[in-house]
């Protein structure tokens, strides 16, 4: 039997509904249950993919292609279990699937409305988890009192209902403020937000309250009192130091054993929580510290890079150091020398982006990289500027560019017009963004002998690429002359996947993305591999 338990967040947005169901989730399978995560989006684009990083923060894209919002992230690093394309919806999906129908002549007729139709459409969405797990965590996006995340919390409330109280479980995440001049938190905010989740015919069962302070007894008794529910349901989720502290923080302020009451489960399962501790020890008690600088366009918001900085985080725990990231907007240093910002660090990575802005910044970071024998990682769109400046600084193309980029020139790099799928083609447009890039799960081959085959261990691996540029094979001879091995290839042999200087303590350029799939208990080998060049890079300054 599934059970169901659905997070909703209230006051403010961004509380960390997203890594608090991740954390539940650890919790549940360390007492040894099966679980599966999905979110609820209430925005109205279709999926995320063509939204700025600046707003929504990074695409985090699964094995099966999808584009989804970066919790799902989180999801997958505390719980190793994959997303899928169906363990994220939006608003947009939701009309689109309902009008689709409504155009086929699925409805027989009848007047298209929120309710039943909407909410239909999302409670299928849950109920299609039906049997995948002991437990579905559905994380709602948004703040209760948005107008785009009515359906959603009605679609619940009614979901609540059909399988019953045994079945389904509501967790409001809510904010205590903490106000110097009155030298308290409040818990007024909380209560009107529980109040307000209460009109739409919800109530919750266990709330979860962010503070950055300890909250007293009396704070929880108050809480309990206004929101009608039990004293030990009100649950402290204070502010820790690491992210991968919160399912020990959650734990031992009783959060899994109370989800285990409301359901009614006398759980004699054998915690174990030993990966935690271990993971939080590596984190608290490093042996060094790595500088890496993250030379990219979208600094300025840290998400946009989520998975790429946990990723970098991981490749530290697993060299049992600290990694420091300096993030360097790539334009400061388009026209002029980036040594003043690139001194004194231990590794430099360039990660993807689209469109032109920074390019030329990027391209002097790789050449800085190269020159200065500093350990360098590119990925995607790094993986391509490290190429156009191999064939402009030593092939002696001084055009070379990408059509992304510019019109005229010679182009390295050009939009894909056909790739396969599954054993099918596929083809790419320049008409329509969203939809027609390279998306998912992709097999590689790496060459024997290869560093990269090296650091996987294989030769044949499978990462999750998001890219509608590919390098030109054409040049491979050319640029293999001057130094620059291409290791990986797709399995036909006509797509670059993987470059690396045979010249340099450690140069590797990636066109997919490999931080997508690494977790703090099973770390990517490149984010390792490159985090341990950068602990040697710093033993000889």
């Amino acid at each position: 039997m599934t059970r169901y338990i659905f997070i909703t967040g209230g006051v403010v947005s961004s509380l960390g509904k997203g890594l608090g169901s991740a954390a539940l989730g650890a919790l549940l399978q360390a007492r040894g249950y099966k679980v599966r995560l999905c979110k609820l989006d209430p925005y109205l684009n279709v999926d995320p993919g063509t939204m700025s990083p600046f707003q929504h923060g990074e695409v985090y894209v699964t094995d099966d292609g999808a584009e989804t919002d970066l919790d799902l992230g989180h999801y997958e690093r505390f719980t190793g279990v994959p997303a899928r394309k169906n363990d994220n919806i939006t608003t947009g999906q939701v009309y689109t699937e309902v009008l689709a129908k409504e155009r086929r002549g699925d409805y027989l007729g009848a007047t298209i409305q929120v309710i039943p139709h909407i909410t239909n459409e999302i409670k299928d969405f849950i109920l299609e988890k039906e049997g995948t797990a002991d437990f579905v965590l559905c994380e709602i996006g948004g703040t209760v009192g948005d107008i785009e995340s009515l359906p959603f919390l009605e679609a619940i409330r009614q979901f609540g209902n059909e399988v019953g109280a045994d079945r389904a479980l509501f967790i409001h995440v809510t904010l205590l403020p903490y106000i110097p001049a009155a030298g308290e938190l409040k818990t007024k905010p909380t209560q009107h937000s529980v109040k307000e989740l209460m009109s739409y015919g919800i109530r919750p069962q266990i709330l979860l309250c962010r503070a950055d302070r300890e909250i007293t007894e009396d704070e929880r008794g108050k809480i309990a009192l206004f929101c009608n529910i039990a004293r030990e349901k009100v649950i402290p989720a204070l502010d820790v130091s690491s992210i991968y502290e919160v399912p020990l923080s959650y734990h031992d302020e009783g959060l899994d054993n109370q989800v285990m009451d409301s359901f009614g489960i006398k759980d004699v399962a054998n915690l174990d929580l030993s990966i935690w501790d271990d993971i939080i020890a590596r984190v608290k008690e490093p042996e060094g510290s790595v500088k890496i600088a993250i030379v990219g366009k979208y600094t300025n918001l840290a998400d946009s890079y989520k998975s790429l900085n946990e990723a970098l985080i991981h490749g530290g725990i697993a060299n049992n150091v600290k990694v420091e990231l300096k993030f360097i907007e790539a334009e400061l240093f388009e026209n002029e020398d980036p040594t003043p910002h690139l001194d004194g660090v231990n590794g430099i990575l360039v990660p993807g982006g689209f469109g032109k802005r920074g390019t030329e910044g990027k391209i002097r970071a790789v050449q800085y990289a190269r020159e200065k024998k500093i350990p360098y990682f590119g990925i995607c769109l790094g993986m391509q500027m490290a190429i156009i400046e191999a064939a402009r600084n030593l092939c002696g193309i001084k055009g070379a560019t990408s059509s992304e980029l510019e019109e005229g020139g010679e182009h390295i790099v050009g939009l894909m017009t056909e790739w396969e799928q599954d054993g099918k083609k596929r083809a790419g447009t320049e008409e329509e963004l969203g939809g027609t890039m390279r998306l998912g799960a992709y097999p590689a081959h790496l060459v024997e002998g290869s560093k990269v085959a090296a650091i996987y261990g294989a030769q044949d691996i499978s990462e999750r690429h998001r890219h509608r540029y590919e390098v030109n094979i054409a040049y491979k001879d050319k640029l293999e002359g001057q130094g620059l091995k291409f290791s990986g290839l797709s399995p036909d042999g006509a797509l670059p996947e993987i470059v690396e200087r045979e010249d340099h303590p450690w140069f590797i350029g990636v066109q997919f993305h490999p931080e997508l799939k690494s977790k703090p208990f099973d770390p990517h080998p490149l984010f390792v591999s490159f985090i341990k060049a950068a602990v040697d890079q710093g033993r000889l300054v």
